[in-house]
């Protein structure tokens, strides 16, 4: 007559077999699901973000006739120039909405220090500007050189990357895409 195995050993194989399922089911299914989710959010999250930070290089160009190539300097702008508080604070009178440019976030409102870093791997977004050089030669009717006239234009078109890589606004040497977002 055989010898039957004693009951612990088959509960003990049961127990391990229902264990290895849900480490399957939390790998194969919830995990990716989680993952998704967090991109998804990070992604929306960023291009709020990269809007409001365009919405900022118009208005720093309609107060300073050019753009700013500085977080800091952007930032501190949107958080204390009064023109900046009085577009957002204005009202369409035909529509009677709100003329604030900024959108709100994710977690319900603008904050302007929300600017300086994407939401996923916390790098600071790039800002960069163009600076364009422009170089004249004045001659005299003998063709001696008199003098050399050189004109440096800074900030007329600005650039703005994600680094995590959900996009770009602007261009740095193509004025038709000047203010416009890659994802548009």
């Amino acid at each position: 007559m055989a010898k039957s195995e004693p009951w612990y050993l088959h509960a003990g194989l049961y127990t391990l077999i229902v264990i290895l399922i849900i480490i399957l089911i939390k790998v194969a299914i919830i995990d990716p699901k989680q993952v998704l989710s967090e991109e998804k959010f990070n992604k929306e999250e960023s291009r709020l973000r990269m809007h409001n930070l365009k919405e900022a290089e118009i208005l720093y160009e309609k107060k300073f006739g050019r753009f700013s190539g500085s977080l800091d300097s952007l930032i501190n702008f949107v958080k204390n120039d009064k023109m900046v508080d009085s577009i957002m604070m204005a009202v369409d009178t035909v529509t009677k909405r709100s003329s604030n440019p900024f959108e709100k976030l994710a977690n319900g409102e603008f904050t302007p220090d929300s600017l300086y870093r994407t939401p996923g791997s916390h790098q600071n977004y790039i800002v960069k500007i163009d600076t364009s050089t422009s170089v004249d030669t004045v001659i005299n009717q003998r063709g001696k050189i008199i003098r050399i006239d050189s004109t440096t234009v800074i900030g007329s078109r600005y650039y703005i990357e994600d680094p995590d890589g959900y996009g770009t606004i602007g261009s740095l040497d193509n004025d038709a895409l000047k203010n416009t977002a890659s994802w548009e």
